[in-house]
């Protein structure tokens, strides 16, 4: 990647600054501009999360938002109401607070005497979403958004429950946060008021993970701040940005297919990144990419960029699975519209001897997957960073605990691009159960390599709102959706299904041993086929990555990002996972700031007890310099279940240079609702 000092104008940054809001809270903002803004007003480029500029993504932040300032816009990053050094205390994701905050910034900005009025904004992850939810609501200056890494569906699309099952990293997630929440904001920055700031956030700092148990289904608690309950809403135009990687691709579809404004779609091959820092490569030139955007949009620019095709994404090769891929390959290929009138659906039987273009009623097939199936991938999302061990390993260990359906050698390659689907027809043995589906491309010596899933909550069947116990032998049809995937399967190879009725420890088992009879000839795959076209190889380059330089850092301990180990008790029959994420010792030099980040997260499990499951995880974290205290903050958690109830235990303890100030513990037991 290529580092710019260089740029058409100018910058000015102002690194710290307050944005006063109607009730008198105080928001704090960093940002870049031209230098001859006051004289030559600049559109404004807003990114509003919660991750602390002084820290958090400071670096993240350093080699973007310059970059926009020396194209000619005012680039104003703001810490969240209770997050870094702005005032108040953070109580949950997308709270209404959230959003009219969000407002109000926008209004601030466009106000600037530095500001032409027109605002665009843009974030990653959390900054993504509110992106959406805040468009949604309509401020006046708000011209359009960029949204990298999001979702429209914050029940059956997050980080908290896929298909009515629930994602460990709902506890995961949650508890990150929980650590986030009592940091202190920096002394140099608020003065003495520092520590009853720091005071406040840790007395009402709660464990988030207690509320999202509370729902766990898909009512008026998720449905608020996701935006798919009505596209309408938005009148502003969108470029939505993500990565295969990623767990958050599947909504760019569905925005292209749902908004009636303006919107285009880029898909890479990328975990939870910004396309110009993100692996797997290649990367790509974002930054030059969402200038051609913003000058579209907001300085009425024709750059051409809304003649190009509406959907292009990185139709991915096969790749020799590990859990550590450098550069995926494949093409850049695009559609001109969303849904594409291109593709077609192609449906392939699953009989009890593979699968077919003729369905053939056979015998029921018993399915019943021992718990610590799954082990093949740890992680539900990808951090999209260069070395961790993310990707899907070979699948043989999870296919050979899972009941599957495999293609005849393919005669002559084959492109996907949509979202698979999976139809079985099934009885259950018990009230409770769920089903996951995978689908591999499988090489000639048995090699399987992941493409994409699905899960589904069988007992969600007539949707996510209320679920039914299912009727022990009651016959019942299910439909698994499997995440949208570009992949082209390769002459010669298989293609595979494989459904299981466990996947740890991407989610929480079910109450108990699940049995599934699966009706051969009864069910299908279907895949959206997208013939290749020659318009393909005509597209405009993307550029390489470029960035703005960072301010100089010294490490005081090396980071190691993520260490992972599994280990399997043969006299017990645990299964022992254990992931340490130690992001080192580190100052910013210009500022003396220092952080200090370790988090261990354990899972385990036993094959045929799922009330065996058990995740704990603990964090450390501090932060100082030189001439002030050092403030550390230690959080404990447990997440357990039996029959009835999810079970969380968590304590957060505080110290100032050594010494306990604060000291709370948290014990609840919240009801299973078909979960």
């Amino acid at each position: 990647m290529t580092v710019r000092t260089e740029f058409p104008h100018k910058i000015r940054e102002v690194e710290h600054a307050w944005i006063e809001l109607a009730d008198g809270t105080r928001l704090a903002a960093r940002y870049w501009l031209p230098e001859d803004a006051g004289e030559n007003p600049v559109p404004a480029i807003l990114e509003y999360i919660p991750y602390c500029k002084r820290d958090g993504t400071a670096a993240r932040d350093e080699a973007m938002h310059p970059y926009f300032a020396g194209h000619g816009y005012a680039a104003v990053r703001v810490d969240m109401r209770g997050s870094g050094e702005s005032d108040g205390v953070v109580l949950g994701e997308y709270l209404q607070q959230e959003h009219d905050d969000a407002v109000e910034v926008i209004a601030w900005l466009a106000r600037q005497p530095w500001c032409t009025g027109k605002v665009g904004m843009m974030g990653k992850s959390w900054g993504g979403f509110n992106c959406l939810q805040v468009a949604a609501l309509r401020p006046p200056a708000l011209g359009a958004i960029l949204t990298v890494c999001s979702t429209d569906d914050r029940y059956a699309d997050d980080v908290h429950y896929m298909g009515g099952c629930m994602l460990t990293a709902n506890a995961t997630w949650a508890y990150s946060m929980f650590t986030r929440q009592g940091r202190p904001p920096d002394p140099a920055l608020v003065g003495e008021r520092w520590r009853d700031t720091w005071m406040q956030r840790l007395e009402a700092t709660e464990p988030w993970l207690i509320e999202w148990l509370k729902h766990q289904t898909r009512d008026d608690f998720w449905k608020h701040g996701s935006v798919c309950e009505n596209y309408d809403d938005i009148q502003v135009p969108v470029y939505a940005v993500g990565g295969w990687a990623d767990s958050y691709s599947n909504a760019i579809p569905r925005l292209l297919a749902g908004l009636s404004v303006p919107a285009k779609g880029l898909v890479g091959p990328w975990g939870h990144q910004y396309p110009h820092q993100g692996h797997p490569l290649p990367k790509a030139g974002f930054l030059q990419d969402a200038l051609r955007w913003w000058d579209h949009w907001l300085k009425d620019i024709d750059t051409g960029m809304m003649d190009e095709p509406a959907y292009r994404v990185w139709m991915q090769d096969y790749a020799p699975p590990t859990s550590y891929i450098h550069e995926r390959p494949g093409r850049w290929v695009a559609e001109a519209a969303w849904p594409s009138p291109r593709i077609t659906e192609t449906a392939y039987a699953l009989n009890a001897d593979g699968l077919a273009d003729v369905p053939q009623v056979g015998p029921d097939l018993l399915l019943s997957s021992p718990q610590t199936t799954g082990l093949t991938v740890q992680n539900w999302i990808h951090g999209g960073a260069q070395g961790l061990p993310d990707e899907p390993i070979d699948q043989r260990a999870d296919d050979a605990n899972s009941l599957c359906f495999d293609s005849a050698p393919l005669p002559e390659d084959l492109e996907i691009l949509g979202a698979p689907m999976v139809s079985i027809s099934f009885q259950s043995a018990t009230e409770n159960a769920f089903v996951c589906a995978r689908i591999c491309e499988v090489l000639p010596d048995g090699t399987s390599q992941r493409v994409s899933y699905g899960l589904l909550n069988l007992t969600h069947l007539d949707g996510h709102e209320a679920p039914k116990p299912l009727v022990p032998e009651q016959t019942y049809q299910a439909t698994i959706k499997l995440n949208d995937i570009a992949h082209r399967f390769t002459a010669g190879n298989r293609f595979r299904v494989a459904l299981s009725t466990a996947y740890w420890p991407i989610i929480w088992p079910s109450a108990e041993v699940t049995k599934l009879n699966i009706a051969s000839g009864r069910g299908q795959l279907v895949l959206p086929v997208r013939p290749p076209q020659s318009a393909d190889e005509n597209l405009p380059e993307l550029p390489p990555a470029e960035s703005a330089a960072i301010a100089p850092r010294t490490t005081l301990r090396k980071a190691n990002p993520l260490s992972l180990q599994i280990n399997r008790d043969f006299i017990t029959g645990l299964v022992h996972i254990t992931k340490v994420m130690d992001h080192g010792h580190i100052q910013n030099d210009n500022s003396g700031w220092r952080t200090d980040t370790t988090t261990t997260r354990e899972f385990e499990i036993t094959d045929q007890d799922p009330l065996s499951a058990r995740f704990t995880s603990n964090s450390e974290i501090s932060f100082g310099r030189d001439g002030m205290p050092v403030v550390e903050i230690s959080v404990d958690h447990e997440m357990t279940a039996n029959r009835e109830e999810f079970l969380v235990n968590a304590t957060l303890v505080a110290r100032e240079d050594g010494a306990e100030v604060f000291n709370r513990k948290w014990t609840e037991a919240i009801p299973r609702n078909c979960v």
